[in-house]
């Protein structure tokens, strides 16, 4: 008996795990029960319809079967989709029957309510979209559902463009109401069942197909008119497809897709909840407790009966069920921008955001007309996302939504490019090809015509803000009596601080628009005194003489201030933009020109300062003299540095340092070069093309030079001079102290040490750097801790305690608190606590 036992609880085992998907719950656990248990069925309902006697049976129009395959296998990448469809289809039959009702105003006498409801059966495996519409007959169901791509509503507005001129003539747009979108259904449904009763219609009739069949039945409801008016769509799930049958599901998706519908969309919540139940003994005891209220209760009895009060009471569960309103956010973009408060905006972009922290810093609301139109509204954020500030861009969602007449088609359509991606808003067109498919987009043309009008947008809105930024700094609005001056900040600088590495990029990508671009770019400079300055101030300043945009890139505004390369421009006055973010000098060498004006970076060589004080005479010749006299210096130099550097040559600008190392004007920057070592993910760097063309620049006034030149070689000198070792020392010092100026980093640093051990050796006059042999110290004899370390004083005297000790009698020696004599009495106070002195 125990072997057949454990042979059943094997059977069961492999049963369970090998059973077909619908024979086991999304759960891994598993029930194992005896023969003589009950036995537990755990699997789906199958659905085991069969047409009503009397339906009448059609066969799908032709190429119809091979439609419905590829709606069902290729045309929707994405299962979620098809509640979107159904929810639009449902939307477009209440808006056909409010237009409708307008000259047939009877239509809505059997049902005011213009809404659609959403219910799932978890029992039976059904999901269910129900709409208040217009509904169809039984001849528009044949027509319609037999038929792909065939819209009810298509004819209807077809018929009423047709009539001009006649009071029914309208311009209404609407998607039809089942196209393609329809059969979606299929993809995650075994069998599709459409109840619909139509005002002018004089009964409800069924459509219903399953999935994969030629055919479908179209037969009068035998339930009755359950529809006062409108469609009823039910889906019976497929196996794989169950999670669809679930509350938080079908809010989420339809939140997303439907969130701005005009129609409201109501999800039938159900709702668990403990009730307490009265007990008939309870009722019982209380009628006999009414009865001999008059006879007098002793205390046995009373105590009996407060016991009965304490018994708990017993409660059971009960289910309700409601309706959970949606879409109750309103799609402000339709409306006209005039009606529209800011409040309403930043409510607006909360809801877009899902965050109810962040708020927009502006925005553009338009419309937008031509061969395209379409609605939009774009936010700029106030604040840069925290994924943004990780260089973690892709972990956020792409800024703009794709919506056709408020529902939702894609928020992954790349309306921005990628460096106005912060930027969050809707498009909303009604031009969109949307008849065959809502979820990829044929006609690729029409989203570059939107993508190119909404960058446009973009573009202005931030010119605006740059504008009214710079204009509310000009005004200068005199405080009150009595009021302090508060500082005033620029917007639009504030704003750019934190976004300007995006719009930087966009002047590298975007070559149509870089030069609206590059008109929003700021720079801090030597003459700006800290603050941000254009690249048109900045031409408006530049020198008459003066042809090139200068500038200096570094790792921050500290570090570039500091730079030689500076000295020359500050003493004659020549402003310099700083270039501090990574992203700058890639923007310099793919823009190469502002206003005709070309980049310059003053770390290269070649860099030529016009003085309009000085002989350019007298310039040439003292080049000409300084050349002649160091050609030993720069010789010798070039030798002794080998590959490290390019030239020597002799330096125009230096003011203060005795040499520099620059980079060659069409080589890598120490900026650059730093850059380049420092991707994260670059592979087989090739250590030659990464390393700069460096040229080392030497300062013909220096007395360090001078001081070189006369321990040189002198150039009629043998091959077998030999220059002292200090001078090569000293050589070498002065040019890792001009790799570190020119933002180079020291290729040799364990050379660099032992040069600077050298010298320190030598500044402090020591004979050897010989380490010192440690110092021969006596054995020190044990010392008796401290006590706790106390401090007993120079008095203390151990001998005498240790008497005292002993003269105790025994009950002074005795511990105290060890008798019950010693206890301590506690005695809470009046709040109940009780209080120790330790």
């Amino acid at each position: 008996m125990r072997f057949d036992k454990l042979a059943f609880y094997a059977f069961a085992f492999m049963a369970a795990t090998h059973a077909p998907l619908p024979f086991r719950k999304a759960s891994s656990s598993l029930l194992l029960v005896s023969a003589a248990d009950e036995e537990a069925k755990i699997q789906v309902e199958k659905d085991t319809f069969e047409a009503p006697t009397g339906a009448e049976s059609f066969k799908f129009e032709a190429e119809v079967s091979r439609m419905l395959d590829i709606v069902v296998n290729s045309l929707y990448q994405n299962k979620d989709v098809f509640l979107r469809e159904l929810i639009s289809n449902a939307s477009d039959a209440l808006d056909k029957i409010r237009f409708l009702a307008l000259t047939k105003p009877e239509y809505l006498a059997a049902e005011d309510k213009l809404q659609v409801q959403i219910e799932f059966d978890k029992e039976h495996n059904t999901l269910t979209v129900r709409d208040t519409g217009i509904g169809m007959t039984h001849d528009e169901m044949v027509s319609n559902l037999g038929t792909v791509a065939r819209s009810g509503t298509t004819k209807f507005l077809q018929a009423l463009k047709g009539s001009e001129g006649s009071e029914s003539s309208g311009d209404i747009s609407q998607i039809g109401q089942f196209g393609v979108g329809f059969y979606s259904a299929f993809l995650v449904s075994d069998r599709v069942q459409v109840a619909s009763k139509h005002p002018d219609s004089d009964a409800q009739y069924v459509w219903t197909s399953t999935n994969g069949s030629s055919e479908f039945q179209v037969y009068k409801d035998p339930r009755g008119e359950t529809l006062k008016r409108g469609t009823e769509i039910t889906l019976f799930l497929k196996e794989d497809c169950m999670e669809y049958a679930d509350e938080q599901k079908l809010s989420d998706l339809a939140k997303h897709y439907s969130e701005f519908v005009v129609h409201p969309i109501y999800l039938r919540t159900e709702t668990t909840m403990e009730v307490e139940v009265e007990d008939e003994e309870d009722v019982d005891g209380e009628e006999k407790k009414e009865q001999e209220d008059d006879l007098e209760v002793t205390d046995e009895e009373d105590t009996e009966a407060t016991e009965e009060k304490e018994k708990p009471k017993k409660t059971k569960e009960v289910t309700t069920f409601d309706w959970e309103v949606l879409n109750g956010n309103p799609a402000i973009w339709t409306r006209p921008k005039e009606e529209i408060s800011d409040e309403e905006y930043q409510n607006f972009y909360k809801v877009l955001t899902k965050n109810e922290y962040m708020d927009a810093e502006t925005w553009t609301h338009f419309n937008a007309e031509g061969n395209i139109n379409f609605k939009s509204i774009l936010y700029v954020p106030r604040d840069v996302p925290a994924s943004w500030q990780s260089g973690l861009m892709e972990q956020d969602a792409t800024g703009l939504s794709l919506y056709v007449r408020k529902v939702l088609i894609s928020d992954q359509f790349e309306l921005l490019p990628r460096y106005l991606s912060f930027m969050k808003g809707v498009v909303d067109s009604d031009d969109l090809p949307l008849n065959v498919n809502r979820e990829t987009l044929q006609e690729s043309k029409i989203i570059q015509v939107i993508k190119k009008k909404v960058v446009r947008k973009a573009l202005e809105m931030l010119k605006n803000f740059q504008k009214e930024s710079d204009d509310a700094m000009k005004k200068e609005d005199e405080p009150a009596e009595g009021e302090e001056e508060t500082p005033k900040t620029n917007k639009y600088n504030e704003w750019y601080r934190q976004f300007s590495p995006s719009l930087k990029m966009g002047a590298i990508e975007d070559e149509p628009n870089r030069g609206k671009i590059m008109k929003l770019l700021r720079f801090k400079s030597t003459t700006s005194n800290g603050e941000l300055t254009t690249l048109e101030k900045y031409v408006e300043n530049m020198k008459d003489w003066q042809k090139e945009i200068y500038f200096i890139a570094g790792d921050g505004v500290e570090s570039v201030q500091k730079s030689h390369f500076l000295e020359p421009f500050i003493e004659k006055g020549v402003e310099v933009l700083y270039f501090v973010d990574p992203v700058d000098e890639y923007m310099a060498g793919h823009v190469r020109s502002f206003d005709s004006k070309n980049f310059k970076n003053i770390a290269t060589d070649n860099v030529k300062l016009k003085d309009d004080e000085e002989d350019e005479d007298l310039i040439t010749r003292r080049e000409k003299f300084y050349k002649e006299k160091f050609k030993p210096l720069t010789k010798w130099l070039k030798k002794l540095y080998g590959p490290n550097v390019m030239r020597v040559s002799i330096s125009k600008r230096l003011v203060s340092a005795p040499a520099i190392v620059s980079s060659a004007e069409f080589g890598h920057s120490a900026n650059m070069e730093r850059l380049m070592r420092a991707q994260a993910y670059s592979h087989g760097q090739n250590e030659f093309a990464m390393r700069s063309m460096k040229i080392f620049e030497i300062n013909p006034r220096h007395p360090m030079i001078i001081k070189l030149l006369e321990g040189a070689p002198p150039e009629d000198a043998d091959d077998d001079f030999k220059v002292s070792p200090e001078i090569e020392d000293a050589s070498w010092v002065l040019y890792e102290m001009a790799l570190l100026n020119g933002g180079f980093p020291i290729s040799d640093a364990e050379g660099h040490s032992r040069r600077i051990l050298n010298f320190l050796q030598s500044s402090l006059a020591l004979e050897s750097l010989s380490l010192e042999p440690h110092p021969e110290l006596p054995v020190e004899e044990d010392v008796p801790p401290d006590v706790d370390g106390a401090d007993f004083g120079a008095d203390f005297d151990m001998d005498e305690l240790v008497s005292n000790m002993n003269n105790l009698d025994e009950e002074d020696a005795k511990p105290k608190g060890t008798s019950p004599e010693d206890a301590i009495p506690l005695t809470p106070d009046e709040n109940g606590n009780v209080h120790i002195e330790l």
